[in-house]
């Protein structure tokens, strides 16, 4: 497996294990994910790419996460040894086949639904296996391979492997263009959308027009009923009862009850569900309290890394704290940054102060986008009279940041780069 240390990689990798694939991978640097799976499992990241990285014999199959080149090293050296090369939706899609699944796709929210659904079958004792792109903070992992008869994943639009799947049961929050790299238009990414809930029996859709439209056949459509926030919890109706939830923001009540619905139709007994959920407490990296910085203010660490996103945490936020909302963004992707600078920076402008560092690249080169920097989204946040800093490092944001935060702040660190690292070392300071 190359790319093992990724999020979905890592997941992919403990549910071959636990079918009995001998599984080996290499990635260019550890990370939490692959030393997670080297605990569970004993498979160990090999660093760097090389061909020999490749086991000898037959019978190998190589996967490639989607940030893997087709001129890799290893998957050359497995085109020249005739092996079969499987991209990471392909093996996703064969490992779905083997359970009844459960699929949740959107734009935004869908690690934190599917963890919801999973936290809610598992609380049923219904023992689900869940490959998810983000840690479960009930059980600490972003993968297991339960007894149950139910598979929960996430299926992704952002390089249309959503299509290898054919679910029992589609989840999606919602539809909006993110991906710039791979759909040139809103009608191109629908197209997709389409397609994937055309292969599921049944599915559960947020309760608005763009989805409806996008689908024909049985839907179940949610809203959330009867919304109150209490600081960091919320309460809310669904199906007559009352249902309450440790988490902040009306964006994670919507997803609660999309989860729900998605677990009753699973077999979940709906009083059983309601009181599993009460006590799901997140997924990592999701409006995530990690501690407080040296001068006493609190730290909270988020994935968010669209406009929308960003506005909603950012409002969840606000409800937090009577003190200063200071904003810490690290954009991910040029071709994002590109097309959604201004929107950034409207989402980003709730805040009291921002601090924007340097593009996170992912994927793509930094040489194919000479004029895109996080300095973009810091000059348009700069004119609509907010207090913004360009940080390019996370040194550089720690250092502004140790200069800034008082007691009394609240920091919101978001992006989905490596953003988390400066989040955890402010805490550590």
């Amino acid at each position: 497996m190359i790319g093992i240390g990724g999020a979905g990689m890592s997941a992919y990798a403990l549910a071959a294990h636990a079918l009995g694939a001998a599984v080996t991978g290499s990635d260019g640097a550890r990370s939490p994910y692959s030393e997670r799976l080297r605990d569970a499992t004993g498979i160990h990241t090999l660093l760097g790419h090389r061909p020999e990285n490749l086991p000898a014999g037959d019978g190998l199959e190589v996967c490639y996460s989607s940030a893997v080149a087709y001129e890799n090293p290893e998957r050359a050296a497995a085109r020249s040894r005739g092996l079969r090369e499987l991209s990471r939706g392909a093996l996703l899609g064969e490992i779905s086949a083997l359970k009844r699944t459960i699929a949740i796709a959107g734009a935004h929210g869908k690690t934190t639904t599917a963890c919801m659904v999973a936290h809610i079958l598992s609380g049923c004792g219904m023992d689900p296996s869940y490959l998810i792109g983000g840690v479960l903070r009930s059980t600490g992992t972003n993968a297991a391979w339960g007894s149950g008869e139910w598979l929960v994943i996430e299926a992704d639009e952002s390089d249309r492997s959503m299509l290898e799947l054919r679910p029992e049961i589609a989840l999606v929050t919602n539809i909006e263009l993110d991906h710039h790299a791979t759909y040139r238009t809103f009608d191109e990414l629908s197209e997709v959308f389409a397609a994937f809930l055309a292969k599921a029996p049944i599915a559960v859709l947020h309760d608005e027009p763009q989805l409806l439209a996008l689908r024909h056949g049985e839907s179940v459509l949610y809203s959330v009923e009867g919304l109150e926030l209490h600081g960091g919890e919320s309460s809310f109706s669904w199906r007559g009862e009352q249902v309450r939830l440790a988490l902040a923001g009306a964006h994670n009540a919507l997803n609660a009850t999309g989860a729900l619905e998605a677990a009753r139709l699973a077999g979940a007994p709906q009083d059983a569900a309601r009181r599993a959920l009460a006590s799901f407490s997140g997924a990592a990296r999701r409006f995530e309290l990690l501690g407080r910085s040296s001068a006493g203010a609190l730290i909270y660490s988020d994935y968010a890394h669209h406009p929308t996103e960003v506005s909603a945490t950012l409002q969840a936020a606000r409800a937090l704290t009577s003190g200063r909302l200071v904003a810490v963004f690290q954009p991910h992707l040029y071709s994002r940054t590109a097309a959604l600078a201004g929107d950034f920076a409207a989402a980003l402008a709730k805040a009291d102060l921002v601090v924007v560092l340097d593009v996170y690249p992912a994927r793509e080169r930094r040489e194919d986008w000479p004029q895109v920097s996080g300095a973009l989204i810091a000059r348009a946040i700069a004119e609509r009279g907010v207090d913004v800093r360009f940080a390019p490092s996370l040194k550089d944001g720690q250092q502004t940041l140790e200069g800034l935060l008082v007691d009394g702040d609240l920091a919101m660190l978001m992006g989905a780069g490596d953003i988390d690292t400066l989040a955890r070392t402010l805490t550590a300071a």
